[in-house]
């Protein structure tokens, strides 16, 4: 294990139900998170990443394996280690008849540090545009997720663990929130980050976990790991698709994925654009529209024998 590192997991495994009803939702994960790093774990939906992260902070209980936390015990020490942490979880649940204001000094007076503390979630708030004398039940679902943001970072911590923290934010809340992790970073301090949104796993993490059906497939900087090539192209004719076209698409090395509906034809493209160009040129485009692939199709892409092909 690196010393360096301030998440180590080895062999970590969770296994639901009993007998043959057995689920397995982690299997033997085996990683390591640098200081300083922002690192993001990236997975569909029942891939284990909240998991992986109820186990990190001793919410539930792993079936094999260990971890550690600032080298300390997820399980004998995990007292001091949420001391030292901040945590955002997906689900937000907090007190509807509390003002956000009530529940700051709330939490920051479990924290010990009143003062300071709230000093500094009103920082937040502020950056964040978040009106904090609003009883909870009066927010919307985005500035709920501002307050989540700010009790989680109000301290200060170590480490930030963070589960879908954007869903909800406006773009402009988003860019805030991608600066805040910015400055966390350049203070030396952590963030493990659980997230869907593939445009802020590129803005801002250094490196990418890939998980699946529990088990981590891969470990990549981010620039390796959308590096994928293929993109999608549509293609809407003023008229009907013209005849043959289609197979004549499918004959071309760079197009798969062929499909038409209507004036419209759909594509997977590859590589130098100029063939499909010209083999479209025989009826008249009115629009073409060029898409990047999902997160989604990047993990299948990965996953599949076409990862060799997005290289």
């Amino acid at each position: 294990m690196a010393s360096d590192s301030v998440i180590n997991i080895r062999g970590l495994s969770k296994t639901y139900g009993s007998g043959k009803k057995q689920t397995l939702a982690l299997n033997r994960l085996d990683l390591s998170v640098a200081q300083g790093e922002i690192f993001g774990y990236l997975g569909p939906n029942g891939a284990g990443k909240t998991t992986t992260i109820r186990l990190l902070l001793d919410l539930i209980r792993p079936s094999a394996g260990s971890a550690t936390i600032f080298g300390l015990d997820i399980r004998a020490d995990s007292v001091e280690i949420h001391r030292r942490i901040g945590f955002f979880p997906a689900e937000l649940s907090l007190w509807e008849g509390r003002t956000g204001d009530q529940i700051i000094n709330y939490v920051a007076s479990v924290r010990g540090d009143t003062k300071g503390i709230v000093k500094h979630a009103d920082e937040l708030a502020e950056r964040l545009d978040l009106d904090t004398s609003k009883k909870v039940r009066d927010l919307s679902s985005g500035n709920k997720r501002k307050l989540g943001l700010v009790i989680a970072m109000m301290h200060s911590p170590e480490l930030l663990i963070l589960d879908e923290p954007t869903g909800g934010l406006d773009p402009l809340v988003q860019q805030t929130f991608h600066e805040m992790m910015d400055e966390y970073r350049a203070k030396g301090k952590t963030v493990f980050l659980s997230s869907h949104v593939l445009s802020e796993v590129q803005a801002i993490c250094d490196r990418v976990g890939i998980l699946r059906d529990g088990e981590l497939k891969a470990v990549e900087s981010v620039e390796k790991i959308t590096n994928v090539e293929f993109q999608w192209v549509d293609v809407v004719f003023r008229d009907a698709v013209p005849a043959g076209l289609q197979q004549q698409l499918e004959r071309l090395p760079a197009v798969t994925n062929v499909s038409t509906n209507g004036t419209r034809v759909r594509m997977r493209m590859v590589g130098d654009f100029d063939p499909l160009l010209r083999v479209i040129s025989g009826g008249y485009v009115e629009t073409l529209h060029i898409e990047e692939p999902s997160l989604e199709e990047i993990f299948l892409a990965f996953y599949s024998g076409d990862k060799e092909k997005t290289e």
